[in-house]
């Protein structure tokens, strides 16, 4: 009876320790899932991030690069004074009531004439519904985004204003500038031996 006794107290001790050590075995195991699925995260991020490696550069050399825009971009408004006939409907549809049209009644002809015209820029969301709804199609969206001054006030365009031509990119003053650099010059250079070839064929040409 005593062995029986003494045995059953050993298998309840043994018990008991397996037991205790359970919590720490399941401790260990969330550890190493944990630490295998954080390795595999860097994996996949590092995976990405050499994907990139073959790519091209996305960013450009701005303002010495210029992005050229898509075909239904939203830029700086273009008005034509001599098609407009001052009958507010950009005033109505604008959701800023921005458009400033002053004109005066011609009593003799019975029809508006426009004084003047204008448009604040810093207010502008630029969302087309004044160009959408112009019965005489005297607003039209540029591709012309660089509108930035140091003083807000100057973002107020009037019809003169308006009515400048979008400036393109390759017209841009910066870039005239860069490309008429002595340096970008030198390499332009064309080769003496066609150069001179060139000028005698232009000596006959006039002797002719």
């Amino acid at each position: 009876m005593a062995c029986l006794k003494q045995e059953k107290e050993t298998n309840i001790k043994i018990f008991i320790d397996i037991y205790d050590m359970f919590p720490m075995v399941t401790r260990v195991m969330d550890y190493g899932q944990q630490t295998v699925r954080v390795a595999r995260y860097i994996g996949q991020s590092f995976m990405i991030t050499l994907s990139h490696a073959n790519r091209l550069p996305v960013t450009i050399q701005y303002p010495y690069e210029k992005l050229i825009t898509s075909e239904r971009f939203r830029g700086r408004i273009h008005f034509e004074f001599d098609k407009c006939i001052a009958c507010e409907v950009c005033v109505r549809v604008c959701p800023m009531d921005l458009p400033v049209v002053d004109w005066e009644l011609e009593t003799n002809i019975r029809k508006k004439r426009l004084l003047n015209y204008s448009i604040d820029f810093g207010i502008c969301i630029f969302c087309g519904n004044c160009v959408e709804y112009c019965p005489t199609n005297c607003l039209s969206m540029t591709e012309e985004y660089e509108l930035s001054t140091y003083d807000r006030h100057e973002l107020n365009y009037n019809q003169i204003a308006l009515g400048r031509l979008p400036m393109s990119v390759i017209d841009d003053y910066t870039i005239r500038t860069i490309l008429n650099s002595p340096k970008i010059k030198k390499k332009k250079e064309v080769n003496p031996l066609i150069k001179d070839i060139k000028d005698k064929e232009m000596v006959i040409s006039n002797s002719n």
